[in-house]
């Protein structure tokens, strides 16, 4: 708990600061010098400050090419005394996102990975192979110093596989959240020696779509490295990750021991493998995993549990063709009954999910968004009970209506069918679409086939007596158990990004669509029971009341969305930037400039809440896309601009700021290349954060450039961005860009744009800044700085 407590006093560590570069690199070379005179005879320990240059393209955040200079990276190597071919790494950063201490992000795997390190050489007997600590300092500056260590650093060369220590919440359990690519010895290496599993492929599933805007180390060690590995991050409390509460309190010792005992077991049990030496050999194949409430983990090959869901699968198919076609003269009518349920089944689904997107789009609409935040038992209150009482509703009229003099029992029976087929057919397709996550499906084919076998005598007594029910309880009690294991982890992780992913997306839908989804899956093998009891009707008017209510209340507003609770905060996120833009014509003119506070709220509702404290701050002042200007002429850190309507960002005019190290940009040299080409040859110098946006002009196109491999990425909406960064000092940044133009270029042949960000020191925040700052309400997280902005036509 020292070595947290000590790196989070520090304070923020953001990439090129004093703080990140000589306080944090001392802190961690003085500890790690104290664990190497303590070591015993058995270990031998190599440290190196590597300070890496270089540049990669990414298609992370809709793709854009990043640029590093002189950052740092503190390595460790433990390894017996007679050294060792191949080592296993571990990686966790030291850096933080500015205006925050990062405790959990990531300075608690960086205290784990250092009580590692001292337990590990403390042992009297060597590890097989090498074990190489990774203590990098600018992973927040999207991964820059894992790719400088994986492409660059000597030691590289000897990874067979790697641990990333990550966090998107702040405490609780790490989860396992990707692993691979393919590598099951990996998988197997966390079953047999994680004391306290807790792990997902259906997170890794989710993780790698890309709908959660985050990406880790991770990917980097994958794609340029080649190295296979698993992703473990902290996922509780996601609300405070990436702001000023993300501090060493909040995160129990117990969750620092559980991490601790996890990744020393997995790191020792992969330093004495055969098979770390071998990993070539044991690449191929996909795994299943998913842990058990934290108990142990099941694993198997992907191959296997293809096998599994086509046999279930082709069971439960087998089932209900014996059970359409007895008697044989009746297979038709029969046939034509399950359809029928199946379709019905589908359309409660289908009026479900209207219904509940219905009243989520209302309550955006309204100005309502997020009153489940603070609140999650709103989001139930809300949208759990009109998808339940719709669905109610739906069979409640079919039986009525549809099904006025049929047996109860039959349809009961009926109904159940229909919700195997449909899961029956869910498995195939998932099966086939090579999801590791049709294993759900599988518990939710298996269960209820093997349960409905078991009692099918009680299915055709008449009514649901308290037998039935209890027998069929206990036959659902492992999938059921299990889904509601999983949707607690999956509106863990997903309940807070909701407040940080920007202002285009409705959340509401987002959560709404989640809960129909979950109340689909959950209510499968009880909507039989909505025709085997006789009135539904007094559970539907409770739902309907209680529906009714919260949308009253959620209407009046007095589920305020934030909280500024000192013992659990869930602040609204906006980011400030104090700006001042130039745009220069052809020759070099200034043609226009102004100067404002840039605002940003992080969220769906925008500023709507902040108004009333900060009256000027209004709708009044919406922010205007410079049409002309590459990325809307606005001085975006990252290429961010898809997650934020522009009726939904604000510039605040101020005085004009004059930084007291200001951006130094120069044309060095434009050069007629082969092919009809320009080539033009820039010298930049500036802050530890810059940003470069690029658009050809008309007739133009980008060819080359000396950034990344040589081809440029386009972002969304085809400008080009370029994230630049350095550590404490830096040579002045050369690079060039190549176009094809056409003959005539009266107009220029392309617009280049820089941004200067000043995140710490004394040019972060103005005086404006600071007051504008100190006026925003307590339940917010408002993250400033100052920054330039400068367009030029070449």
């Amino acid at each position: 708990r020292g070595y947290l407590d000590n790196i989070t006093a520090i304070g923020p560590r953001t990439v090129g600061s004093p703080e990140n570069e000589v306080i944090a690199v001392n802190y961690l070379l003085e500890q790690i010098r104290v664990i190497e005179r303590e070591s015993t005879d058995a270990h031998k320990i190599s440290v190196d400050i590597q300070r890496p240059t270089g540049s990669f393209s990414i298609d992370f955040l809709g793709g854009f090419t990043s640029y590093y200079a002189n950052i740092t990276n503190v390595v460790v190597k433990l390894e017996p005394r007679n050294g060792a071919e191949h080592a296993v790494l571990s990686n966790c950063h030291f850096d933080s996102v500015p205006n925050t201490p990062g405790a959990s992000d990531d300075a608690v795997s960086c205290a784990v990975m250092l009580e590692i390190l001292n337990t590990l050489s403390k042992s009297s007997e060597s590890l097989q192979h090498a074990v190489i600590f990774l203590f990098n300092g600018a992973e927040e500056n999207i991964l820059q110093a894992s790719h400088g260590f994986i492409t660059q650093h000597e030691w590289a060369k000897s990874i067979r596989a790697f641990i990333n220590l990550e966090a998107a919440g702040v405490g609780g359990k790490e989860l396992v959240f990707q692993t691979g690519p393919e590598n099951p010895w990996l998988v197997q290496a966390y079953v047999v020696a994680a004391k306290h599993p807790f792990a997902s492929v259906v997170a890794q599933e989710i993780f790698q779509s890309g709908i959660i805007p985050a990406d880790t180390d991770f990917r980097i060690y994958r794609d340029f490295g080649n190295v296979p590995g698993i992703d473990l991050a902290f996922i509780e409390n996601g609300f405070i990750y990436h702001t000023e509460y993300d501090t060493s309190d909040r995160i129990l010792t117990d969750s620092i021991q559980r991490a601790g005992d996890n990744i020393l077991a997995v790191l020792k049990y992969l330093a004495s493998s055969e098979k770390l030496a071998k990993s070539f050999e044991y690449r191929h194949g996909n795994v299943v995993f998913f842990d058990i409430l934290g108990l142990f983990v099941l694993a198997y090959p992907a191959r296997v549990g293809t096998i599994i869901n086509y046999i279930t699968a082709a069971i439960a198919f087998f089932y209900l063709s014996k059970k359409v076609l007895q008697p044989k003269p009746r297979a038709v009518h029969n046939l034509k009954k399950l359809l029928t349920a199946f379709s019905l089944t589908l359309t409660s689904w289908v009026c479900t999910l209207v219904a509940a997107l219905m009243v989520a789009t209302f309550v955006s609409i309204i100005g309502r968004a997020l009153s489940w935040y603070t609140h999650f038992y709103v989001s139930v209150s809300l949208y759990g009970t009109a998808a339940a009482a719709e669905l109610i509703l739906v069979h409640m009229l079919a039986k009525k209506f549809f099904y006025k003099n049929v047996n109860e029992q039959y349809l009961g029976d009926v109904f159940f069918d229909a919700s195997l087929m449909i899961w029956s057919i869910v498995l195939a397709v998932m099966t086939q679409m090579g999801l590791c996550s049709a294993f759900i499906c599988t518990l939710w084919v298996a269960f209820p086939l093997l349960t409905k076998l078991m009692i099918h005598r009680e299915f055709s007594q008449k009514g649901a007596t308290i037998k039935f029910i209890v027998m069929y309880m206990l036959g659902m009690f492992v999938p059921y158990l299990y889904v509601l294991y999983l949707s607690w982890t999956v509106f863990e992780m997903f309940t807070p990004v909701m407040g940080r992913s920007g202002s285009e997306i409705p959340p509401d839908i987002v959560l709404a669509g989640f809960i129909v989804i979950f109340t689909m899956i959950l209510s499968s093998y009880f909507i039989n029971f909505i025709y085997l009891v006789k009135s539904t009707k007094t559970t539907l008017v409770t739902l309907t009341t209680v529906f009714v209510v919260t949308l009253i209340l959620v209407c009046s507003g007095i589920f305020f969305p934030y909280s500024s609770d000192a013992a659990n905060p869930k602040p609204k996120r906006v980011f400030l930037q104090h700006t001042s833009r130039r745009f220069h014509d052809l020759d070099g003119n200034v043609v226009k400039s102004d100067s404002g506070i840039w605002i940003n709220g992080f969220d769906y509702n925008g500023i709507s809440h902040i108004t009333p404290h900060v009256p000027e701050i209004n709708d009044t002042i919406r922010t205007p896309c410079e049409e002309q200007a590459p990325f809307c002429g606005l001085p975006w850190i990252l290429p961010v601009h898809f997650m934020f309507r522009f009726v939904k960002n604000w510039y605040l005019p101020a005085p004009e700021i004059l930084p007291r190290s200001p951006i130094q940009f120069k044309l060095m040299s434009k050069k007629l290349m082969p092919g009809n080409s320009v080539r033009l040859s820039f010298e930049v110098s500036g802050p530890s954060h810059m940003s470069l946006y690029v658009r050809p002009r008309a007739g133009s196109a980008l060819s080359r450039w000396s950034l990344g491999d040589g081809m440029p990425v386009a972002s969304l909406g085809g400008d080009y961005f370029v994230f630049y960064s350095r550590g404490l000092h830096a040579a002045p940044w050369h690079f060039w860009v190549e176009l094809t133009a056409p003959e005539k270029d009266s107009d220029g042949i392309v617009s280049l744009a820089i941004a200067a960000h000043y995140f710490f020191g004394e040019d972060q925040k103005s005086p404006q800044l600071y007051a504008l700052l100190e006026r925003f309400p307590n339940w917010t997280f408002s993250s400033g700085w100052s920054c330039t902005y400068d367009l030029f036509v070449f």
